[in-house]
């Protein structure tokens, strides 16, 4: 009997770091590619923020949490190794929700042919859900205007960086929040950000006043904590903030306290939460926002690879350590 790796969560996080004994690593039978079916060979898998709200047991989030004893939720690329469908060819490579598993069996719902020539990394870092997320909310959400200040959070990270990017290729002066020295040199002389502020070492307060004098017209919010209210603090009327995460809450018990709705009634300003399920009917408008900057070498990414799919265990911690440097991906 041939068989394949995959990894079932069995057990709810807590609080605080999540390591293998929330999950069962096992082994499956290889299954039988039936009519209107094909097999899918992963051969690297995304790791995003967005699975700790998956494997929490709320049933009022914007997705139904992943039920214990079956496979962990993510996100993948491929290529078809078996087809019994007529719209998909051996050798084609697959885009979609596989999870945390060698092979997936699916008759395509749900699945992207990936077209680009770029290689699985490229894909999953920038026109996967980083760049999907990023556009979205930036211009749904944020509607930036040149001339404008944006501020991002999270900014070294895979759908911070792409925003960043992407409001800089439009006009906007852009200042991105990060936790190390490092990712602040990459943001400002890779990628092109106006200024970088270390959250974990700099005066949030002071640096935010010296970077953005004139006050801050757009906030992608990706991390909460305590650096949302010196953000909050120094919206201009009228300003907008997309809340696309909270990395820095996900692991406590109780949330930081929100900034006073006060203000919000005082500079008319709008904020919004978004979630990318919500948006995968818009999915090809939002590639042909995206695709222009891409090809014309507007935006640049990197990507932090993890090798073997029980890395996947632990790898999920680099997002509250901020050690991962860009994307974090499984290779399979």
């Amino acid at each position: 009997m041939t068989t394949y790796t995959a990894i079932n969560l069995v057990a709810r996080p807590t609080g605080g770091p999540v390591g293998p004994e929330l999950f069962e690593v096992v082994q499956k039978e290889m299954p039988s590619v039936g009519e209107g079916q094909f097999l899918v060979k992963q051969n690297h898998m995304s790791l995003d923020p967005a699975m700790f709200g998956w494997m929490s047991p709320d049933t009022e989030s914007y997705i139904p949490p992943v039920e214990l004893g079956t496979v962990m939720r993510s996100s993948g690329v491929g290529e078809i190794v078996e087809s019994n469908h007529p719209d998909f060819s051996v050798g084609d490579r697959i885009m979609g929700m596989m999870g945390w598993q060698e092979y997936f069996l699916t008759d395509g719902t749900g699945l992207n042919k990936v077209t680009a020539p770029l290689p699985d990394e490229a894909i999953l870092s920038v026109f996967a859900l980083p760049g999907l997320t990023a556009t979205q909310g930036l211009y749904s959400i944020g509607k930036p205007q040149r001339g404008e200040t944006l501020v991002v959070s999270g900014a070294a990270g895979s759908v911070g960086s792409i925003v960043g990017q992407l409001a800089k290729a439009d006009g906007l002066t852009v200042i991105g929040i990060v936790g190390s020295d490092e990712k602040a040199d990459w943001i400002v002389n890779d990628l092109g950000f106006d200024g970088a502020i270390n959250y974990k070492t700099d005066d949030l307060a002071a640096k935010l006043a010296e970077l953005t004098p004139n006050g801050i017209d757009v906030y992608f919010e990706n991390t909460g904590g305590p650096i949302q209210h010196h953000v909050f603090a120094r919206m201009n009327a009228h300003g907008r903030i997309a809340v696309c995460g909270m990395i820095a809450d996900y692991p406590k018990a109780e949330p930081d306290l929100a900034p006073s709705w006060i203000p919000i009634i005082k500079k008319r300003l709008t904020i919004q939460g978004f979630t990318m399920p919500d948006h995968f009917g818009e999915v090809p408008a939002l590639l042909a926002k995206l695709s222009p900057y891409v090809m014309q070498g507007k935006i640049k990414h990197r990507a932090h690879i993890l090798t073997g799919l029980e890395s996947a265990m632990t790898g999920l911690n680099l997002f509250f350590t901020g050690q991962n440097k860009g994307k974090l991906i499984v290779k399979l």
